[in-house]
C-alpha cells in the first residue's frame, strides 16, 4: 500500500525545521511531500537544501486548507494520503497501525491516529483528541475535548473504534475515496471542511475510524490563533453550510433555524465578555450563509444519514447539565 504523507505550509519554516524530523525518521515506508501555500518565508529553500528526499508542490497562491489540499493532490500519487499540519510530531510506528487497517476493512475509508498536546502531552489536544461526533444541531465535540475542556489520556480511549469525523490535523485518507468525493469542499477554506467530507463518506456508505495504536502530538493554532475573530466567522458560517449540503430534508430547516438561534445566543454571549469582534464575526456568517444557501442545496446528495448525531444537545450537556467529559455524557441522565 503506497502512503503519501502530505504537509500543507504556509510560511511556516519555524514549524517546518521543529516537526519535519520526527516525520522523516518515522515514515520510511511512505513518500513525503510538502505542499506550498505560496509562502513568502525561506520553507521552500530549506527543505530543499536539508531534506531533498522531499517531494514539493507549490501553489500559486495561498488557497487556504481544503482548496490548498484540493489542488495539490491533484498531482501526488498513493493509495492512502496522510494529510499531516505542519505543527504535528508523529511517534514511532504511526503509520503501521492505521496500514494494517486499512488493508482489513475494505469499506474503511478514513482513519484518525490519537491526537495529544504537544505542550502538554498527558492531555489529548483541542483539534481531534480520540475521535470526533457532532451533536444534532451540528456543534463538533470529541472523545477526550468537550468545547475548550480537554481531558487527561488516562488510556480511557485506547480503543480502535467508529466515530463520525476525524480531525484534518492528522488525516489518513484512501486517495481513491478522495477523489470520489471531490475531496474537500473548496469554499470552506479552512475549518469544517474535514467533518463535512467524513459525514458526506458516511452518506456514501464508509465507515471513519479512530486507532489509538497510532500517536501524534499537535501544537494546535500555530497558523489561526483560536481566539482570532477570523477562526469564529469560519466555523459558524462552515458548520451551518455543512447542515445545510448533509442534513436529512426532513429536518433541515427545523435544525437550522434553531442553530441559528442558538449562535445568537453565543453571539451574545462573546458581547458580555467584551468580544465585540465576535459577535461581529457570527453576523457577518450568518450573512455569508444566507448567500450561499441555494448554491449548497444544490450539493445536496440524494441520501442523507438519518442518525448522524452522538447527543441531542451537547451544548445542552455541557453548559446546563456540566458534563465536561465524553464518557459522562452517557453515564449522567
Amino acid at each position: 500500500m503506497k502512503i503519501a504523507v502530505v504537509i500543507l505550509n504556509w510560511n511556516g519554516m519555524l514549524l517546518l525545521e521543529k516537526f519535519l524530523p520526527s516525520i522523516v525518521e518515522y515514515s520510511p515506508e511512505a513518500t513525503i511531500y510538502v505542499v506550498d501555500n505560496a509562502s513568502t518565508d525561506d520553507s521552500n529553500s530549506y527543505v530543499k537544501a536539508f531534506y531533498p528526499s522531499i517531494k514539493i508542490v507549490k501553489n500559486e497562491s495561498n488557497l487556504g486548507f481544503a482548496s490548498g489540499y484540493n489542488e495539490a493532490l491533484k498531482c501526488i500519487d498513493g493509495d492512502v494520503y496522510a494529510l499531516v499540519n505542519s505543527d504535528i510530531e508523529v511517534t514511532k510506528n504511526w503509520l503501521n497501525p492505521i496500514i494494517k487497517t486499512f488493508e482489513a476493512e475494505s469499506n474503511t475509508a478514513i482513519i484518525q491516529p490519537k491526537i495529544l498536546d504537544y505542550k502538554s502531552k498527558e492531555y489529548f489536544e483541542y483539534a481531534g483528541a480520540a475521535g470526533g461526533f457532532i451533536d444534532q444541531y451540528g456543534y463538533p465535540f470529541c472523545r477526550g475535548r468537550i468545547f475548550d475542556t480537554l481531558e487527561k489520556d488516562n488510556g480511557q480511549y485506547d480503543d480502535n473504534c467508529e466515530i463520525f469525523w476525524a480531525s484534518g490535523a492528522c488525516f489518513f485518507i484512501r486517495s481513491q475515496v478522495y477523489k470520489k468525493l471531490n475531496g474537500f469542499d473548496g469554499e470552506f477554506f479552512a475549518h469544517q471542511e474535514e467533518i463535512d467530507l467524513c459525514w458526506r463518506a458516511i452518506n456514501e456508505g464508509y465507515k471513519i475510524k479512530y486507532n489509538s495504536e497510532s500517536v501524534v502530538y499537535h501544537v494546535g493554532g500555530a497558523t489561526l490563533q483560536q481566539g482570532n475573530p477570523m477562526k469564529t466567522f469560519l466555523n459558524f458560517r462552515n458548520s451551518l453550510l455543512m447542515l445545510t449540503k448533509n442534513l436529512p430534508k426532513e429536518k433541515l430547516y427545523t435544525i437550522l433555524l434553531v442553530r441559528m438561534l442558538l449562535d445568537g445566543v453565543a453571539g451574545l454571549q462573546f458581547l458580555c465578555k467584551g468580544k465585540p469582534k465576535h459577535l461581529w464575526a457570527i453576523l457577518k456568517a450568518h450573512w455569508s450563509f444566507y448567500g450561499f444557501f441555494a448554491v449548497y442545496y444544490k450539493k445536496r446528495n440524494n441520501f442523507q444519514q438519518q442518525q448522524y448525531y452522538k447527543v441531542q444537545s451537547i451544548v445542552y450537556s455541557y453548559y446546563i447539565r456540566k458534563v465536561i467529559s465524553f464518557n459522562d455524557l452517557f453515564r449522567i441522565k
